[in-house]
Order: C-alpha cells, then structure tokens, then sequence
C-alpha cells in the first residue's frame, strides 16, 4: 500500500474538470485507490464521491493505492494533480 498527501494550491480547489480527470486516471488501474480529506475517504474512481467533498485552495488530501498496480497508479495520479495545477 501507498500512501501520500498533497496540499491542493488551486484557486478553485478540486472542481469538475480535474475531479473528473483525476476519476477517469484512477479507473485504468486495478489497485483500490482512496481519496481521504477530513477523515472522509471515498473510492477515487467515483465522480459522486470526489466532488462530495468540496475540497477547496489550502486543504490537505491523502490518495491511498492498494492492489498489483499501485505505484503506476500513485505515480499517474501525481502526474495528473500537477498537470492540473492542483498540487
């Protein structure tokens, strides 16, 4: 299992678009991945949950992979909170 946390630098925080983005990344892979923000955790393959949230500019997220594919899965994700210009 792996297990980081990022601080969301993003003006409008985790909307939409890149909550949508961050869905469709983490549906390639097999691993159970795992958004946590205020001692809620949701599947990071469901749109409903990520945007449950509300996660907005300064808040602290922790993205969890377990499973055969974790560390593409962790890398990937990474990859796309930067692009997306969240973290």
């Amino acid at each position: 299992m792996i297990k980081k946390e990022y601080k969301i630098i993003n003006e409008t925080g985790i909307h939409a678009r890149p909550a949508t983005i961050l869905v469709q990344v983490a549906s390639r892979y097999e691993s159970v991945i795992e958004l946590e923000f205020k001692n809620k955790k949701i599947n990071l393959k469901s749109i409903m949950g990520v945007m449950s949230l509300g996660i907005s500019q300064g808040s602290t997220i922790t993205i969890t992979a377990d499973g055969t594919d974790e560390n593409d899965a962790i890398r990937n994700i990474e990859n796309t909170l930067k692009t997306e210009g969240l973290v």
